[in-house]
């Protein structure tokens, strides 16, 4: 197996070869997906980063990856030795990758990518960046493939489609939702590649991407027909005949991109430039009218009707016993028998395994024990599992799909002794937490809006954490999702949006002080509508998650007389929903951890 400084070796002597002075690899695939299939981990391949979030840039003399703060810690120990240079996305003097092409390409210089991980507005930003410096592209080539000898192959995993009484609207009246949305914009064409929202509207699931329930496909929509251009060979003969009835047909994946070419001029194309890759725009003739617009799936994917809404209750209670008996099992044999983060790991999948319409974890587990738990998306492996031992804290940052829904927890869970320094941001944290929970807001808040009340208790303290506060989650779907989030400043190119009534988004406040701990509590929310008075319509959230907070880990006198009620009106109701699937063991073990404080 080649080292990471021999494929860099190899790259930059293919880069030469073609008069290509830079070279970027994101962590895309060819849909701008977030967690990407084996196929397309190229940058993962380049640099040995395994981070779900990065963008690596190779020059002849230097290489460097971009991360954001979620990453740090993980990234510096993984480039070690490599001679790849980390910048960390955010911090101060750290150019971001779009100044340190400018500053670093000179003149006739040429940057080369592959065109089908990069996004046309991505695309478009860097030519008008670097166009006063007469830089050259080159975005036809995947030179990462070129020299990965055994490249995974394009996963083809079977396609199941989601009943109505899970997904709470036939495919049909999606459909019809959608071309009604095309007519108001004047668009003749939609092309949409996303690979979740393409789930979303069909009503179909695969499992082409670890953890991610979807299908890799492209989607083209025009006022009588439907192109899926994806793997036919994942469709069973019914599932086919089922698309075929609601004029949905299957062509060669590949071949999305000489469909482009044959665009009438005359016809208007929607499509999201900042999702659909710059190969495949550039393959639309010039004269084509191409209207730039948010997927007009976005929302509606985000905005769960009310049969989704009772679904993820139902996902939610089911999940809520499995994590429930696995801190019971945890907090109770730790010392008596061996547990390592990866045992952990297996024993909670066994957990919800017994439940009913489990599917699969909704992303790799995070179990971090002590030091670990520092690093906010620590992954355990074979060379860095540890014990879990009866002192300090463990980390589990979890979720899973049923057919009900998608789960996403984090409990901070105290096996032993704990300082007070501990207990004191295991207690801020949790009142961030507890207080956007209890959030009520006028309709017409965003994120932006709200994040404070959770940040707040750190802040005062002169402390934060280096990731957003909140996701959305998508329905047996991507559990990143947008466009819903908790964050405290705007995100070029992502503005928030308003949050709506059947959005499902991540309460997930933490804390992490390197090498010594780390603290993060994660419940998923859904918003609804609250009272309309003369003021307006106002909102509110409904937890869904149900599973005890650690009560040793938290300082009463911290928290005020309010935050000590909401937490124990949450903890009651979590009772209330769990303990009825629990042994008597499990249960007496229950009242007590949700003990009123």
């Amino acid at each position: 197996m080649t080292t990471v400084k021999e494929r860099l070796k190899t790259l930059r002597e293919l880069m030469k070869e073609k008069n290509i002075d830079a070279y970027l690899v994101p962590t895309d695939d060819f849909h701008g997906s977030e967690y990407v299939g084996d196929y397309f981990k190229c940058r993962k391949y380049i640099t040995g980063f395994t981070g779900s979030a990065g963008t690596a840039v190779i020059m002849k003399d230097m290489a460097g990856l971009w991360t954001d703060g979620r990453y740090f810690i993980q990234a510096a120990d993984q480039l070690k030795g490599s001679s790849i240079e980390l910048f960390k996305m955010g911090e101060p003097g750290v150019p971001t990758i779009h100044e340190f092409l400018k500053n670093n390409l000179k003149n006739d210089m040429c940057l080369g990518f592959d065109g089908r991980t990069v996004s046309e507005s991505e695309a478009e930003e860097l030519k008008n960046l670097l166009k006063g410096k007469n830089i050259h592209f080159s975005v036809e080539k995947d030179l990462i493939g070129e020299i990965w000898e055994d490249r995974p192959e394009l996963s083809c995993e079977p396609v199941m489609e989601l009943e109505v009484k899970w997904a709470g609207e036939t495919r049909a009246s999606k459909i019809a939702r959608i071309r009604q949305q095309m007519k108001e914009e004047g668009a003749d064409i939609f092309i949409l590649t996303s690979l979740d929202d393409i789930a979303w509207l069909l009503n179909i699931r695969g499992n082409d991407i670890h953890c991610c329930p979807v299908v890799l496909s492209y989607l083209i929509m025009t006022e009588k027909e439907i192109k899926l251009f994806a793997n036919e060979k994942a469709f069973q003969e019914k599932v086919r005949r089922n698309l075929e009835a609601d004029s949905v047909r299957i062509y060669p994946y590949n071949e999305v991109y000489a469909y482009a070419q044959k665009i009438n001029k005359e016809q208007n194309v929607l499509i999201s430039e900042k999702c659909v890759n710059s190969r495949l725009v550039s393959c639309i003739p010039e004269n084509v009218t191409i209207l730039d617009r948010p997927n007009p799936t976005l929302l509606a994917k985000a905005v769960k009707n009310p049969v989704e809404m009772e679904n993820e209750r139902i996902a939610h209670i089911k999940d809520g016993v499995a994590v429930t008996k696995f801190i019971h099992w945890m907090k109770t044999k730790v010392g008596e028998e061996r547990i390592t983060e990866l045992s952990a790991a297996e024993k909670l999948y066994q957990f919800r395994s017994e439940q009913a319409n489990f599917l699969g974890d909704s992303f790799d587990p995070i179990i971090a024990y002590g030091i670990h738990a520092a690093i906010v998306h620590y992954s355990a492996t074979e060379e860095t599992d540890i014990p879990l031992e009866a002192k300090g804290m463990v980390l589990a940052d979890t979720g899973g799909h049923y057919l009900e829904g998608t789960t996403d927890i984090t409990r901070t869970v105290v096996l032993g002794p704990v300082s007070e320094k501990e207990k004191k941001y295991f207690t801020a944290v949790l009142r961030g937490n507890l207080n956007l929970a209890a959030a009520k807001f006028k309709y017409g808040c965003t994120g932006l809006n709200l994040d404070y009340l959770a940040r707040g208790p750190l802040w005062e303290l002169g402390e934060d954490y280096n990731h957003g506060t909140g996701h959305g989650v998508g329905y047996l779907l991507n559990v990143h999702e947008g466009p819903n989030s908790f964050r405290w400043k705007n995100l070029p190119g992502s503005p928030a949006p308003v949050f709506e009534e059947g959005m499902i988004t991540s309460d997930e406040p933490g804390y992490y002080l390197e090498n010594e701990f780390g603290i993060r509590h994660e419940n998923l929310l859904l918003c609804k509508k609250a009272e309309r008075t003369s003021f307006g319509q106002f909102m509110c959230f409904e937890e869904l998650t149900m599973v005890p907070f650690d009560l040793d880990g938290i300082d009463p006198a911290q928290m005020t007389e309010r935050e000590r009620g909401l937490l124990n009106v949450y903890h009651e109701k979590v009772y209330r929903n769990i303990s009825p699937y629990l042994s008597e063991e499990e249960k007496k073990w229950l009242k007590r951890a949700t003990r009123k404080i």
